[in-house]
């Protein structure tokens, strides 16, 4: 793993509905990322937030279904500018959200220096609807779909050199989609791993095969965790939450094996909300995932 971590907080709220999210990066920060990844020796620079237009459930006059479209494409434009000059300074980008929406710009800027970047999708839902597929309109549900080349024109003009290919793409934790969610996934033939996959064969295997099926064929991976992955019970302070997701012993397997196998160039951790969490719960989960994903071990 890359020891020069540039930390990058996005306090973007608009790509859904729920007001709060915006302070997610500040509550991971203040809940000690920083500190917890200098202790495994890591060299760590915070390059603070990017800028973030604040207007709410604004309509784009060229698609009225999408919500704050102007902004939340002029804030992962700000976002992918960051995340790329991170790339080519040499450095870790650990992008703090902030909603799912940011994955756009994350992913954006990272292409510009991959020919076949993977990803890993850590979360309860597919966010690869499109606006003729969402029932909401928020933009936090489409990142994925922008990524691989669905989407608003708007969204995809971040792309200007390429997207994810849908075969370097693994989703984990999955228990929530939409019709149109489902059949997207099917027609471009994603590997899925619902928590009924989880449970049924075991986060150790799942987390085995995905690296495997990663690991050969990518100049990089990405991974893009969502916190309402885990668990309500144990993750409260997310603004989708879906009951059944995964527990904090198996978050903490997934990213231990994922430092292991030594294969994350970048990094992603979103949808904190500190207004709906308990007592800085899911902040600090947030830290404790990332600990592992760094290479933190008991001995």
């Amino acid at each position: 793993m890359n020891k020069n971590i540039s930390i990058i907080g996005v306090p973007m709220d608009l790509g859904q509905l729920r007001r709060g999210v915006d302070m997610g990066p500040s509550a991971i920060r203040y809940a000690g990322i920083t500190e917890r990844l200098r202790k495994l020796k890591y060299n760590i620079e915070d390059l603070g937030d990017v800028s973030v237009t604040r207007t709410y459930e604004k309509k784009d006059v060229s698609h009225e279904s999408l919500r704050n479209l102007k902004e939340v494409v002029q804030a992962n434009k700000n976002l992918k500018s960051a995340v790329s000059t991170t790339i080519s300074n040499g450095n870790f980008p650990l992008v703090l959200g902030g909603d799912h929406s940011i994955a756009i710009g994350t992913i954006s800027g990272l292409v510009e220096h991959y020919s076949n970047l993977g990803l890993i999708w850590y979360d309860a839902h597919g966010d690869i609807n499109t606006a003729e597929t969402s029932p909401s309109g928020n933009i936090h549900g489409m990142p994925l779909a922008v990524s691989l080349g669905y989407g608003h024109e708007k969204l995809l003009s971040l792309f200007e050199q390429s997207h994810i290919k849908p075969e370097n793409v693994v989703l984990i934790g999955i228990r929530d989609l939409d019709d149109g969610e489902k059949q997207l996934l099917k027609d471009l033939n994603v590997k899925v791993y619902t928590m009924h996959e989880i449970d049924r064969i075991g986060m150790p295997q799942v987390m085995q095969e995905t690296i495997d099926y990663l690991q050969e064929k990518t100049d990089g991976v990405h991974l893009s965790f969502d916190m309402d992955g885990i668990d309500p019970k144990e993750a409260p302070g997310v603004g989708t939450p879906v009951i059944g997701g995964a527990t904090y012993r198996e978050t903490h397997l997934a990213m231990e094996m994922l430092a292991d196998a030594d294969m994350i160039t970048s990094a992603e951790i979103v949808e904190v909300n500190p207004m709906l969490d308990d007592k800085s719960k899911t902040a600090e989960m947030a830290i404790a995932v990332a600990g592992s994903l760094f290479g933190e071990k008991l001995i």
